[in-house]
């Protein structure tokens, strides 16, 4: 049974329900935290708990959007409808374009519940600092608070943000804080991911999640707010050298023939009525490229489409009857790209945020990209978390708590006396796929019932958590 929402828990001050602030960094890879610059993140699995990966939904392009949905609703691509950064949809004859903000912000193009709805559903108050996306849902539902997305955002006033949510008296304050900082993934795109430009973000982060930490424990607040870093996908280096020319793979007749051209660097492809498919597919895969060693592509059709991709166009009629996929390291381009538009300086695509209306360059020179299979170890992000929600996992698996919570002023503050508190060992859980953060946030909220149609796995959470938390 769900933990009832409305529960009321002291901290030696004042009330608070419970509470869940999720932090999505976007660009943090999940090895990033070995390198020793990241302390505060490292140590949470000493005193929390931390996946060894976070396993993207594919396609893993450029910008996030496709990801950050999956967050919010639990859905892959192929159910939640943000199927590529720029797509057609032949039901509406419609292109959406990740630079056009009329497309971003038109909620019709997101499809599925975001949690700030589900929770907003269940009755409670939301706050959505920056993540991505439309600032209303189809239904036209909007967090409580919300601090639309710009660029260039210290990380303190971010910080003092979401102190300032957690601040507010008992029924204003949010039971759900989402916040989304995109620095890391920025200077991971211009600068490569063993940069020192990377390593430097990657402490100002670790900074900042400490910072966050601090506030919490001075409120006295750390067993009543979970605390939940997320990325949405790693990165990895890529080459000006190899690359995959679709002129001089299908020929200039059938390039010819594409009408639209989503994504990348995975790419799918929309050919005219009069185009044979199964020509365009044998050209691609006789190709040089395609059969190297190691091959530098793999092209799908809703017949050979893996089926852990959760990405078939039979599924979604948004998504391209044909999908080519470079492997890491590669890139997709062609000649007029290359030596027209590059004057033969070509770099794969990188994004650079211009300004507060999700404009994209994407002609930045770079040789760092994300967007390539997603069980591949380089594109898997990061997870770790802290309060309630760790303590319990601990609990569940070395023993130790009378109780989690302190639930009156007459309690006792939470009892820490215990061997629990004596295990410095890490706990380090399994890697799983992000479509199962929505329903751990409804868990943690106690408010399964009112979610949404997900595809995250029934009970998935069981085998950390006791029955009734």
């Amino acid at each position: 049974m769900p933990v009832e929402h409305d529960l009321r828990l002291w901290n030696g001050t004042q009330f608070f329900r419970r509470t869940v602030l999720m932090v999505s960094i976007d660009g943090l890879r999940a090895d990033y935290v070995e390198r020793g610059l990241t302390p505060h993140l490292l140590n949470i699995s000493h005193q929390g708990l931390r996946a060894k990966f976070l396993k993207p939904v594919f396609p893993i392009i450029v910008p996030s959007y496709p990801r950050s949905n999956s967050f919010r609703t639990g859905l892959y691509a192929e159910s939640h409808g943000m199927v590529a950064n720029n797509f057609y949809d032949p039901i509406t004859n419609t292109s959406f374009h990740y630079a056009d903000s009329n497309t971003v912000y038109n909620a019709s193009w997101w499809w599925g519940e975001p949690i700030w709805e589900t929770v907003s559903k269940a009755g409670l108050t939301t706050a959505n600092l920056m993540w991505p996306g439309p600032l209303k849902t189809i239904r036209g539902i909007s967090p409580t608070y919300m601090v639309p997305w710009r660029d260039h955002v210290p990380l303190q006033e971010k910080h003092d943000q979401i102190m300032e949510w957690i601040d507010l008296p008992l029924e204003k304050r949010p039971q759900l804080i989402l916040a989304y900082e995109p620095h890391l993934d920025q200077v991971g795109h211009k600068a490569g991911p063993e940069s020192n430009l990377v390593n430097s973000v990657l402490g100002d982060v670790d900074k900042f999640a400490a910072s966050i930490h601090a506030s919490l424990k001075q409120r006295n607040l750390t067993q009543i707010v979970d605390v939940i870093f997320v990325s949405d996908h790693g990165m990895t280096n890529t080459s000006n050298t190899r690359l995959v020319y679709l002129d001089d793979v299908m020929g200039k007749d059938q390039v010819a023939e594409i009408e639209h051209e989503d994504g990348w660097p995975s790419v799918g492809l929309w050919m005219s009525k009069a185009s044979n498919l199964t020509q365009v597919l044998l050209r691609l895969l006789s190709s040089n490229p395609a059969t190297s060693n190691p091959p530098a592509i793999n092209v799908y059709t809703a017949k050979s489409m893996p089926a852990r991709y959760h990405f078939n166009p039979d599924r979604n009629p948004r998504i391209a009857p044909l999908w080519i996929v470079p492997h890491i390291g590669w890139a997709i381009t062609n000649h007029h790209e290359h030596e027209v538009v590059m004057a033969g300086n070509y770099k794969p695509k990188g994004v650079s945020i211009l300004n507060s209306h999700w404009l994209f360059n994407t002609f930045i020179c770079t040789n760092q990209n994300h967007g390539y299979d997603n069980d591949e170890s380089s594109m898997h992000a990061f997870f770790v978390a802290d309060g309630p929600f760790a303590t319990r996992m601990r609990k569940k698996r070395f023993g130790g708590f009378r109780d989690y919570f302190p639930r009156s002023p007459s309690s006792a503050m939470l009892d820490r006396h215990t061997n629990l508190d004596e295990q410095k060992d890490p706990m380090i859980i399994e890697g799983f796929e992000n479509v199962e953060i929505y329903g751990l946030v409804c868990r943690l909220l106690g408010i399964e019932r009112f979610a949404a149609p997900n595809n995250g796995t029934p009970g998935f959470w069981d085998r950390y958590l006791e029955d009734g938390h």
